[in-house]
């Protein structure tokens, strides 16, 4: 099922696909979907290029929220330990490490639900000391209201993290704590303020593929794509309910990224959680069918990522490079 450049909007963008069409994307044969994903690939990126960022756990574990997948749910028993919330110098420290590995932005992340106005303080002084190491900034804070957006925009915030998780329809299967409007709403706040967006979902939570098409329609026909569009394989943590869920198939979850690619051809898709179960031959065809950004470092908020230097050797193997830093 080609998708011509004539039925795009004059933007060079579309915000009205069908759930029947994004079903057609993912039907096509494996060749053909590839090969279509990589041809909008490159009429909007380099194709031999990967964006990399650094994830660090802020504060960690004791969320309230009910999230299925998630170790940091204070309802579940898991080994994770609870932490404070780090100190601005502990946080510079390891932005000032993730800049020398060649990490271009630096993403944080709080175990809230939704912070308190005195947390937002905080974190905005963590905002300005990473910026002034010349890094793009990123949170994932939980939900926010919109004079806490702002207020993280006046602090220099380039993006905001708030992901949609999955389709509405399976939505109530994996969280009762929030609703999916109240996902909407926060993102709508951070659009406002004129913060990017970065926004995607988990796949392999148990979910068919009418879920993730429903997953990729939401991001696709938001007023204006995301920047940034995490794709997240589920990491099976024991203690949480998803333990024990069927994995996907991993050309199931490169097709998820290809037609990810094609909704939104100027989008970054990032490979994200997950990268520790992939094969290297599995993340080439990752990059193949469109995705050019990473999270770069050996821990995401609490789970297992790639060593920096297997990542180094990857792309040396692939002859990908990193974005320069100057370049977003």
């Amino acid at each position: 099922m080609a998708v011509s450049c004539a039925e795009m909007a004059l933007d060079g963008l579309r915000h009205d696909w069908s759930r029947e069409e994004i079903l057609g994307l993912f039907g096509q044969p494996f060749m053909d979907l590839i090969h279509q994903a990589q041809t909008y690939h490159r009429q909007f990126f380099d194709p031999n290029e990967v964006q990399v960022s650094t994830l660090l756990s802020i504060k960690t574990g004791g969320c309230p929220e009910d999230c299925a997948y998630c170790p940091q749910s204070g309802r579940y028993e898991t080994d994770l330990e609870r932490e404070r919330l780090l100190s601005v110098n502990e946080v510079v420290a390891a932005a000032e490490t993730a800049k020398s590995r060649g990490s271009t932005r630096f993403c944080m992340g709080a175990a809230w639900r939704a912070p308190k106005d005195r947390e937002i303080a905080l974190v905005a002084e963590m905002i300005g000391a990473v910026k002034a190491l010349g890094m793009e900034t990123c949170m994932t804070l939980g939900m926010l209201t919109q004079s806490q957006a702002q207020r993280l925009k006046e602090a220099g915030l380039d993006y905001y993290n708030h992901n949609l998780d999955t389709s509405p329809e399976y939505y109530p299967c994996i969280i009762s704590t929030r609703t999916y409007q109240d996902r909407l709403e926060t993102l709508r706040h951070v659009r406002d303020a004129g913060i990017s967006v970065c926004c995607g979902g988990i796949v392999g939570m148990g979910e068919d593929r009418a879920d993730r098409a429903g997953l990729l329609q939401e991001l696709a026909n938001l007023p204006k794509h995301p920047e940034s569009v995490p794709i997240n394989l589920l990491v099976q943590v024991e203690g949480t309910p998803l333990h024990g869920v069927e994995a996907l198939d991993p050309f199931e979850f490169i097709r998820t990224i290809a037609v990810a690619r094609i909704l939104m051809p100027a989008s970054r898709v990032r490979l994200s959680a997950g990268r520790t179960a992939m094969s290297d031959e599995m993340q080439a065809l990752c990059f193949l069918a469109g995705a050019n950004s990473v999270f770069y470092g050996e821990k995401l908020l609490t789970t297992d990522n790639p060593e920096a230097d297997e990542d180094k050797r990857l792309f040396e193997r692939l002859g990908l490079k990193f974005i320069s830093p100057d370049v977003h």
